[in-house]
């Protein structure tokens, strides 16, 4: 049965948002399905009374028509109403005035539904056509221009392990080691070094990969290597040049591709399995043995007016059951509650202890997904949502003042995937780092509004939510004009850095989720883009120093970036939080990948050793802009007795004819085996005494 060409049951699937009509002025916006863990949220253009709901003129019956008990909250301007504490069924929300008297109504959900057929999917896409107007093709241009591309894990063992977010949660990176070997991604090949010698390091072999595969990070499972990266038109690596690549290249886009291979010799690593999911890589994660990966993917859907077939299914290939890439099954399919958005978030699981004889489990998600966290239980990812049209025939706008984030949490059990529940947290989310699983409950902090103009001034938030996604505890409005540049959760306490003039530290008890409160708040210059935990009271915070410029004719001074910062900051005092050592280095310009990406970090704990890449600008007398001084690689020593101390200086001589790095030669990694550091880069690996840092061997591969 349909309704002007769109199923019934995708009206009912579907999230968008209606309009009722009160006056000519007055809008009432509210989602027509929710979760049943999940708010109502009803947005009106003009104002309500505190005492609306209590006079009777606005109210939900259930379907029976009986009045139900609940408990509204309506906020300080009026322009909002929540609702709460709704069970699963079918409700109506009645609003009434002196000129009109409306009816809206809604559906409770206790779980997401399955796509059933073909002709769902395209209502489905037809909708989200209609709604985001071009804006669906803004993103997918966007999409199709990309390039390939609690606490922090101890160091077990005398070797390097990745710098992760969790315990027990490996995270991809650049390069691996088992303590004799290194794995390290050379081109389009993955090199593996023999590095029990650190004097005469030696080239096993190289995995050579195909052309068209462009590799991006790696995984170590036992005797397994795990190589995911992206092929731009799809191939399996043992299929013929001689195929019909037309036929089986379209209608995907760019396929995720994971390579697994057996490496018990590393002199001759084995090709096991290769499996491969349509989209971009959004995270991978190991954990027990297990490969959990998300890829995001916009499905072609400007050719459903072209072609009337064109198959909207994201495909996926696994070389143990198939010869050529097949697309998901529709009931693989589920529609994520309050979301209407043109792209797929794809989960896939698998366990690598028998690759072999497990299975490839991959479910697919209508929503997008952005940041992605993962406890060893729990994945979640956050979705940002854009002003919402009041109703299905206008289009979606984008207001960067008036962004919020939707956050989906699944639950995982070995490789079985479920959809536990998700919430709507106002404001939108930085990264992995602003976000947070402890003792069941879940954190994040975000930035409302923007921190530059008059309108939608920004602020800040924290929220915590129990096991079912339901907001239980919020601090809301800290660091007004200001934005979060960095956050780091610790147990029981938070740390935010925001930034707009100075760098406010704030420290934060969460140790009881329906209270949490500001404990203690430092402003300092500069401000810190990563904060890594280095005991239980104390932080290093890695960013930029920062220089304040009186403009005339302006109350607010021209904020300028200098040299690269290293910050130890004291909190054993929580109300008074300290910055008791600080490190500048170089220039404006000067930059270390450790202030976008986290794995950049080396650590050795027990000889309380920090280093990272590093590219050194400075400012000339007499010159307007700083020039490049040389790259390499610092180590120093922080603790709380001495501070911040330079261990390893391990940078390039100065050559005043090199005007820009070399990209192929620059340090993008370092780890320890042993007692040797090791410098990684695209073309060569170099060893170090980890002792006094003297230079023991060189290898160029």
């Amino acid at each position: 049965m349909k309704k002007r060409g769109i199923p019934i049951i995708i009206l009912v699937l579907i999230v968008g948002f209606v309009s009722v009509f009160l006056s000519t002025r007055t809008i009432v916006s509210a989602q027509e399905v929710i979760m049943s863990n999940q708010l109502l949220v009803v947005t009106l253009s003009s104002p309500v009374s505190k005492d609306a709901w209590n006079k009777g003129n606005m109210y939900v019956t259930d379907k029976q028509g009986k009045k139900v008990n609940v408990k509204p909250s309506i906020s300080k301007n009026g322009k909002s109403v929540v609702v709460s504490g709704l069970d699963e069924g079918t409700y109506t929300l009645h609003v009434n005035s002196q000129l009109v008297k409306k009816k809206f109504p809604f559906k409770v959900l206790n779980e997401i539904k399955t796509i059933k057929s073909k002709e769902e999917l395209k209502a489905y896409f037809k909708l989200v056509k209609k709604v985001q107007g071009d804006t669906v093709t803004d993103a997918l241009d966007d999409t199709m221009s990309m390039s390939s591309k609690e606490d922090s894990s101890t160091n077990r063992g005398d070797y390097s392990t990745t710098n992760n977010q969790v315990e027990g949660v490996d995270e991809a990176d650049l390069v691996k080691t088992n303590g004799s070997y290194l794995f390290a991604i050379n081109e389009n090949n993955v090199a593996i070094i023999n590095v029990e010698d650190p004097a005469n390091m030696k080239e096993e072999t190289k995995i050579r990969l195909a052309n068209d595969f462009y590799p991006s990070q790696l995984l170590l499972s036992d005797q397994t290597l795990i190589i995911m990266g992206q092929k731009n038109i799809y191939r399996p690596l043992n299929q013929e040049s001689t195929q019909d690549m037309a036929r089986i290249a379209l209608p995907m886009n760019a396929m995720t591709t994971v390579y697994f291979y057996d490496i018990s010799n590393p002199k001759s690593p084995k090709l096991s399995r290769e499996i491969a999911t349509e989209g971009y890589m959004n995270g991978a994660r190991l954990t027990d043995h297990t490969l959990y990966y998300v890829t995001s993917v916009y499905p072609r859907i400007w050719m459903m007016e072209e072609k009337g077939d064109t198959e909207l299914r994201p495909f996926i290939y696994d070389s143990n059951m198939d010869k050529e890439p097949k697309p998901m099954n529709y009931d693989s399919i589920s529609i994520l509650p309050n979301t209407l958005e043109a792209n797929y978030s794809i989960i896939s699981a698998i366990d690598v202890a028998n690759l072999k004889g497990n299975k490839v489990t991959t479910k697919g998600y209508l929503g997008g997904s952005e940041q992605l966290y993962m406890s060893k239980d729990n994945l979640y990812l956050t979705s940002t949502l854009y002003e919402t049209p009041s109703s299905t025939t206008q289009k979606m706008i984008w207001n960067p003042g008036k962004m919020d984030t939707n956050v989906f949490k699944f639950a995982f059990n070995k490789t079985s995937v479920q959809f536990v529940a998700s919430s709507r947290l106002t404001g939108t989310i930085l990264n992995q780092f602003s976000m947070d699983e402890h003792n069941g409950y879940f954190r994040a902090v975000t930035t409302k509004g923007n921190s530059w103009g008059n309108d939608d001034s920004s602020e800040n938030n924290l929220f915590i939510l129990d096991n079912r996604m339901k907001i239980v505890g919020s601090l809301t409005g800290l660091a007004k004009e200001e934005r979060i540049f960095s956050a780091r959760f610790m147990g029981d306490k938070a740390y935010m850095v925001t930034f707009k003039q100075t760098d406010p530290l704030f420290v934060i008890d969460v140790a009881t989720p329906t209270a949490p409160k500001v404990l203690g708040e430092l402003k300092i210059p500069g401000f810190s883009n990563y904060l890594h935990p280095l005991d239980e009271n104390h932080l290093i915070g890695f960013g930029y120093e920062t220089k304040s410029i009186p403009q005339e004719g302006s109350n607010e001074p021209l904020i300028l970036t200098e040299g690269m910062k290293i910050s130890l900051f004291d909190v054993s005092d929580l109300a008074n939080p300290k910055e008791m050592d600080t490190e500048v280095i170089g220039g404006r310009g000067t930059y270390s990948p450790i202030q976008y990406d986290h794995h950049a970090l080396f650590q050795h704990l027990e000889k309380n050793l920090y280093g990272f890449p590093i590219s050194i600008y400075e400012e000339g007398t007499g010159q307007e802009y700083s020039q490049f001084k040389q790259d390499g690689a610092l180590v120093y020593q922080i603790t709380p007795e001495k501070g911040i101390v330079l261990k390893g200086n391990l940078l390039k001589p100065e050559n005043p004819a090199q005007l820009y790095e070399d990209w192929e030669n620059s340090i993008q990694r370092l780890l320890y085996v042993g007692n040797s550091l090791y410098t990684i880069s695209m073309k060569e690996i170099t060893s170090y005494n980890l002792r006094n840092f003297e230079k023991t061997g060189k290898l160029v591969y």
